[in-house]
Parts: C-alpha cells; sequence; structure tokens
C-alpha cells in the first residue's frame, strides 16, 4: 500500500490518542546520519564531499548551545563495507574538532549470518583504529547501528537488503547496544511499532522488530531485557501525519524525522516531533527525538550544513528556554544511555547521564 499506511497508520493512531499528556521537562534531540561519503562517486568526490563538512559543520557546531552547554551532535553513522582509511581520518578529524561520533552503518544482500558476524567485527576493528566506537561496562567495544536500504532482520518484502535472518541476536552478541534504523515509511519496510522504545526478541523468522516490549521504569522495568542475549533495544524517531503541510492542499504529509533534501529542521517540525511524546514509560517528562538524514551527498548539504540548520537550533533553543524544558543535543549513544538512566528510575536533569552505561570513543577521551 502505498507509503506503508497499512502497516503503521493505525498504530500511530493508538498511540497519539495513548500518549503521555505530563509536561516534557527533558528533550534530547540526536541526528543520526547514514553517512555514505562514497554515493554515487569514487574517493576524490567522498573526500571532496568531506572538504565541504569541514568547511561548514564547526561553525554551525560553535553557534549553538544547550542546556549543558554542548554544541548540536551530529552521529556518522558510517558504512562499514566502504571502508576508507583517509576517509575516515577526515570524520575523525571532523569529529574531534566538533565532539561528534561515529556509529556503524551496514548495507549487505543475500548475505549470510555468519558473514555478517566477520563484517561486523572487521568493522569494529577498523573504526576502533581510529578511535571511534564507545565501550560497555566491561570495556567491550559497543556500537549503535543503522541497516542500510532499511531492511533490519531481513524484513524487505522484495528480498532485497540483507538476507539475514535472526539479525538482532547476532547484532547483540557483536556489542550492538541499540539499532536506530526506524522509522522508514514511506518505505515498505516500516514496521507497526510506531513512535516507541522497546525490546524485541530476535527469532530466526525475520521482521523480530515488528513486535517487542516497550522500555519501562519501575516495578515493571525492562532492564532485564538490556541484559538478555536475544534482546535488542530499537530506538525510534518521530513518525506521523503533518497536517500542518499538505499535499495539494488537502492531505496531509507524512514526516518521517527525516532531514531530506527538501526537509530542512524547522521550529514547526520540532512540535510535530515533540508531539510524537518518544519516551520510557514511567518517565514520561523525558522526551527523546530522533531524527535521520543522509548528509554525505551534496543533495543532503542544505538541510544539514545549510542557513536553515542554523537558524534550528537558535529557534528551538528559545523555544526551550519559553516553554521550561531543558534540551540537550546528544550523540547516539548519549540518547540511549539517558534512556537507560531513565529505565532505572532516575530523574531530575537528563544531561548528566550522558556516559551512565557506555563510554565514549577514545578519541573524545
Amino acid at each position: 500500500m502505498t507509503k506503508a499506511f497499512d502497516r503503521w497508520l493505525l498504530p500511530w493512531l493508538q498511540q497519539r490518542l495513548t500518549r503521555a499528556k505530563k509536561p516534557v521537562s527533558d528533550v534530547m534531540l540526536a541526528v543520526c546520519d547514514h553517512f555514505e561519503p562514497f554515493h554515487h562517486t569514487d574517493k576524490a568526490g567522498a573526500l571532496r564531499r568531506m572538504g565541504q563538512w569541514h568547511e561548514k559543520l564547526p561553525a554551525l557546531s560553535a553557534a549553538a548551545g544547550d542546556h549543558d552547554g554542548h554544541g548540536p551532535k551530529h552521529t556518522f553513522f558510517y558504512p562499514i563495507e566502504q571502508y576508507d582509511p583517509d576517509v575516515l581520518d577526515s570524520i575523525t578529524e571532523l569529529c574531534q574538532i566538533t565532539r561528534n561520533e561515529v556509529e556503524v552503518h551496514l548495507h549487505h544482500e543475500n548475505d549470510t549470518a555468519e558473514n555478517l558476524v566477520r563484517a561486523l567485527e572487521q568493522g569494529k576493528v577498523d573504526l576502533r583504529r581510529h578511535g571511534l566506537l564507545g565501550a560497555d561496562a566491561a570495556g567491550a567495544v559497543a556500537f549503535g547501528f543503522i541497516h542500510g536500504n532499511w531492511a533490519l532482520d531481513d524484513s524487505d518484502p522484495s528480498g532485497h537488503g540483507c538476507g539475514v535472518r535472526d539479525e538482532l541476536a547476532i547484532l547483540k552478541r557483536a556489542g550492538c547496544y541499540a539499532d536506530l534504523t526506524m522509522p522508514s515509511a514511506p518505505h515498505p519496510t516500516q514496521v507497526p511499532m510506531v513512535n516507541r522504545l522497546y525490546y524485541s526478541r530476535s527469532t530466526p523468522d525475520g521482521c523480530s522488530h515488528y513486535r517487542g516490549r516497550l522500555v519501562a521504569s519501575g516495578p515493571e522495568g525492562t532492564r532485564e531485557l538490556r541484559l538478555s542475549p536475544d534482546h535488542l533495544l530499537l530506538v525510534q524517531g518521530p513518525l506521523s501525519l503533518d497536517w500542518g503541510s499538505r499535499k495539494w492542499g488537502v492531505l496531509p504529509r507524512v514526516e518521517n524525522s527525516d532531514l531530506g533534501p527538501k526537509n530542512p529542521p524547522t521550529v514547526g517540525r520540532m512540535n510535530e516531533w515533540l508531539n510524537g511524546r518518544i519516551s520510557v514509560s514511567g518517565v514520561e517528562e523525558w522526551c527523546f527525538i530522533k531524527l535521520h538524514t543522509h548528509g554525505a551527498p551534496e543533495s543532503g548539504h542544505r538541510s544539514n550544513l545549510g542557513p536553515e540548520r542554523g537558524r534550528f537550533y537558535a529557534e528551538i533553543e528559545r523555544m526551550a528556554a519559553e516553554r521550561g524544558f531543558r534540551l540537550h543535543y546528544v550523540s547516539a549513544r548519549e540518547l540511549v544511555n539517558i534512556l537507560h538512566a531513565a529505565e532505572d528510575g532516575h530523574l531530575g536533569d537528563a544531561g548528566v547521564w550522558r556516559d551512565y552505561v557506555y563510554t565514549p570513543p577514545p578519541l573524545l577521551k
């Protein structure tokens, strides 16, 4: 069905009707970039794109500041199957300047479980060589993950883009702290879970992330699932119908939290993302907003490096001051750490929990 409405519209309506009504005290804002410098170009083009990022991102990061004094965060999910030491050196240098982080992105077609395990291990070695990727409490490498072509756990109905079942458990055993692929609407891989933070149990049937248990604090908390080898945390970005932006002046457009070529961030979109009220059950006053983008190609530069981005940060910082909530610019790792702090019952200023479970990568220490 067009825009995968048959998959997500009714769950969205249900979530919309049952979402938390508590006032928001803290907002975590993360931008997760499916960062592909080699998309439709060669190495010279990839390095030229990196030069444009070096030229523009530091100024954007320095011009804004959240409740904790941090500049805006931009997490680069780099495709490990496209490893190039020179490009990674450039990304590493940019992260050192802007205090940003790199996580794992992967495209794989007709793959096997055995090959996926090898690819993840090699990817960890490659990225860690550059001082990238954080660690868990035991010191083992930990990473966030975004699946290429949206096809997590062999979920594309066409059969393309993956091929591996039980993928969630494979990721968890490899050190993945969370998958951050969704939402994918209007793509047909969109799941029936909408605007949720949840754990999914990996199964050999595929599409394990179509269902799950909501992350929760208190007596019915979900901390044990965080430690389970066959459950993986799924972190979703906002998905909704935007009645304020209508196609042909009649039909609402799909708001899927994508900073696409024609969709730079705006304060109006921020309101819609806030209305999604993505939170940990029992700590609904903490709101988690995960945005996504494909920012490496030139077509993505307007939304990620253009003047609209700077105006957006200034406007939402004013919004936070006027509405009385604490705004926290966070990396993907920091967002998940704060999520786990809520899961464990912590309250108050969310920003103090940025390094709660998973420590920063070596380059930021």
